[in-house]
């Protein structure tokens, strides 16, 4: 399998993941539950109903009533005649408030006429007789109070409010804390209700506030139950329905299958069944845009103009249309719309059972239809040509939808659509735009691009094992090579211009070639300074050898070309190098205006260290301890055991003296003998170590290292590093 088509299969299933992380809830990406909420809504309107057999009536407080009336709030005497008047004269059977009637109606004339009865009056008899006459009709409240006795009247409230005001009406049930948590209905801290002798002489009450509400503003969920310190309460629009239906209870039908936690899917009254979710959300079934209900003038029923037909038999809704009384709502159909019309398509859609279904395993359902989705897609598109790829699509998207319509239509049940649909599309143009894209011209660029690193033989077998480049970052253990000519700026100073160019190029073509002869790619060339790394782009197993006979060849090229530059009487050419091992983060980097194709981290910052302390030690070559492990082929010197500028951590580094075979039993001896001095100097032997080292200095004066050794053993012998000393030696340059 190529490395292509693997890329194909990662990023495929990493689109999947992120859908099944969204759904999941592990990450929220608001776009996709947009789409989610756009698709039902569309879905929304294209199934409206056509006819329906309306059971629910506005009253409204439109501006017809405030222009006639006055501005809101009325005097209660003329909500109570309007009560009074739609249950005695047009015959209503029920009547909700989709308002909260939570300060009290205090008239001043009244106020004053009870401190006079109860002060300085209070014993001449013809005034507290013409009192008891008077007051009653002054008492704004209890006059409200007595219309809404013994009717159907339903009052509404307001939960989830940080106090508490008024009086609740009756709970439905009073729940253990056991149940409660394993429920998910909400549970509010506070409230605002109605007055209390209000509240006591309706027949129920019902909270109006939607903690459902999407993030989009949309009303679309309205919880059915709320609970306030254990008790459960009913909405208004659930109150309602039930208060016009003769009463019935309520019962809560949940999946208890799970050991944990309580799904709520139904909420019963008497015959009539409502799917809710988890939380007790119904989906609101909007029969139309605003105005599908009949709407009729408060003022009107104050003044019994309106038609009775339109009122006898059927549930009314107190509410308001005035836009200056501030309660539209956004709706799926319309970005304005009276709050009450909420109400009235619950009520209306309760009593039709035409509730749209959306339980809680429709997430699981989705969770399994993308993973389907993302499987197929993914092994499928990749083995078909851009045709068959596209009929597939199209069939997959088609068949899907006609499948969701169908259980939205017939069996009422909300599906998800616009997630996986989305995701088939996105699978399709990620196949697509990866086929045309990455495949087809990365083929054409390769050889252009890495042209400048590598050697042409290298290019060709790039381009047949196209598996196995990644231009993206990627992190590979491979080699470094940093070569870099010892006093430069003197050679340099002493040449014209033309003359150092020309020094420059005599000695970085043989450089170049050997590094290509060894299947190398050229990072860079920094003025005198060479950087290349081995084990990129294609891979190499042996890449640290490859690097150290670089390495070698580099100083053996550098021996002949001095004969060469003597001979054109330029200076004579040293080079340091450094190789190093180890993990590195190997890509195209830079910027929109140019990238090159290198390595970074500490591997390759070690490799630039050690060709720096070449002239300290005195050879031409260091390699560090991981690159001497990495090639057992050759025999090494270990030099020292360093601490480099930026590390803490001490590293090993050794001069690679050959392969092993070259090495003769002399040359042996001698290097026995300079470990054994190491060792006993790290051991901190004073003595024996320079028993050893200073035998070995006798042998060759000109040995840079003995002579290193020598002057440690000198000043450590004064001055003793202490017992918790590690033998390393901390390099404070570059």
């Amino acid at each position: 399998m190529d490395i292509q088509r693997l890329i194909r299969y990662a990023l495929s299933l990493a689109l999947t993941a992120v859908f099944l992380l969204h759904i999941s809830s592990i990450i929220d990406i608001p776009i996709l539950t947009n789409l989610e909420n756009q698709s039902y809504d569309a879905r929304l309107k294209f199934s409206l109903p056509d006819k329906v057999e309306k059971q629910v009536v506005i009253i409204d407080i439109d501006e017809k009533s405030l222009n006639e009336i006055g501005q809101w709030p009325w005097n209660r005497n003329i909500l109570a005649t309007i009560n009074d008047n739609l249950f005695d004269y047009y015959k209503i059977n029920t009547l909700g408030f989709d308002i909260v009637f939570a300060e009290e109606d205090i008239d001043e004339g009244a106020k004053l006429l009870e401190n006079m009865a109860n002060g300085s009056l209070k014993n001449d008899p013809e005034f507290i007789q013409e009192y008891h006459r008077v007051i009653s009709s002054l008492q704004h409240d209890k006059r409200f109070a007595e219309s809404l006795k013994g009717r159907k009247t339903v009052l509404g409230f307001v939960m989830d409010t940080e106090t508490t005001k008024g009086t609740l009406p009756e709970a439905i049930t009073k729940m253990d804390n056991a149940t409660l948590n394993r429920l998910e209905i909400l549970q509010t801290r506070g409230y605002t209700a109605n007055l209390s002798v209000l509240q006591q002489n309706a027949y129920s009450g019902g909270f109006f506030d939607n903690l459902l509400l999407d993030d989009d503003g949309v009303f679309r969920r309205v919880p059915l139950l709320q609970v306030y310190k254990n008790n459960l309460y009913e909405s208004l629009a659930l109150a309602i329905t039930r208060v016009a239906t003769g009463s019935p209870p309520i019962e809560m039908v949940v999946d208890s299958s799970n050991e944990k936690d309580l799904f709520l899917e139904w909420v019963t009254i008497g015959d009539l069944a409502i799917p809710v979710d988890h939380k007790s959300g119904v989906l609101v079934p909007y029969i139309g845009p605003q105005k599908s209900f009949d709407y009729i003038s408060a003022v009107d029923i104050l003044n019994k103009t309106a038609n009775i037909d339109m009122l006898q038999g059927k549930i009314a809704l107190f509410g308001t249309s005035a836009p200056g009384l501030l309660d539209l709502r956004t709706t799926p159909l319309e970005a304005a719309s009276p709050g009450v019309e909420v109400h009235a398509n619950i009520i209306q859609g309760i009593l039709d059972n035409k509730i749209l279904h959306h339980p809680g395993y429709t997430k699981g359902f989705e969770f399994i239809v993308i993973i389907v989705i993302g499987l197929a897609l993914t092994f499928i598109l990749p083995m078909l040509s851009a045709m068959y790829s596209t009929i597939i699509i199209i069939g997959c998207v088609v068949l899907y939808m006609a499948g969701n319509y169908y259980a939205w239509s017939s069996a009422q049940m909300v599906l998800p659509i616009a997630r996986p649909v989305l995701l088939i599309v996105l699978l399709f143009a990620l196949q697509m735009t990866y086929g045309f894209f990455v495949e087809s011209r990365g083929k054409r660029q390769l050889a252009h691009l890495f042209g400048q690193y590598v050697p042409p033989e290298l290019v060709d077998e790039m381009s047949e094992n196209m598996d196995e480049i990644n231009l993206d970052g990627e992190m590979r253990e491979m080699s470094v090579l940093f070569s870099d000519v010892r006093g430069f700026t003197n050679i340099s100073e002493s040449l014209a211009p033309k003359e150092l160019t020309e020094y420059i190029n005599a000695f970085l073509t043989p450089i170049t070639k050997v590094i290509h002869d060894n299947r190398g790619t050229i990072d860079k060339y920094m003025g005198d300074a060479v950087m290349a790394f081995w084990g990129a782009p294609l891979e190499d197993n042996q890449h640290a050898l490859h690097a150290l006979n670089a390495a070698t060849a580099i100083v053996n090229q550098m021996k002949s070309l001095r004969k060469q530059f003597s001979e054109k009487q330029w200076p004579e050419i040293y080079v340091g190098v450094g190789v190093n091992t180890g993990d590195m983060n190997v890509g195209n980097k830079g910027s929109e205006f140019r990238v090159d194709y290198t390595v970074l981290g500490d591997a390759v910052n070690l490799g630039s260290r050690l060709e720096g302390l070449t002239k300290f030690y005195g050879v031409d070559i260091i390699t560090s301890e991981f690159t001497r492990y990495a090639v057992p082929e050759y025999e090494y010197r270990e030099l020292d055991k360093v601490k480099v500028k930026g590390k803490d951590k001490p590293v090993t580094i050794y001069e690679p003296l050959g392969l092993l075979e070259k090495i003769s039993k002399d040359e042996r001896k001698l290097l026995k003998q300079f470990h054994i001095g190491i060792k006993q100097y790290r051991a901190q032997n004073w003595e024996a170590a320079e028993r050893e080292i200073f035998g070995l200095s006798q042998l060759d004066p000109e040995c840079k290292i003995y002579k290193i050794y020598l002057d440690r053993i000198m000043q450590l012998r004064e001055n003793p590093p202490g017992s918790d000393w590690d033998g390393s030696f901390t390099h404070t340059s570059k």
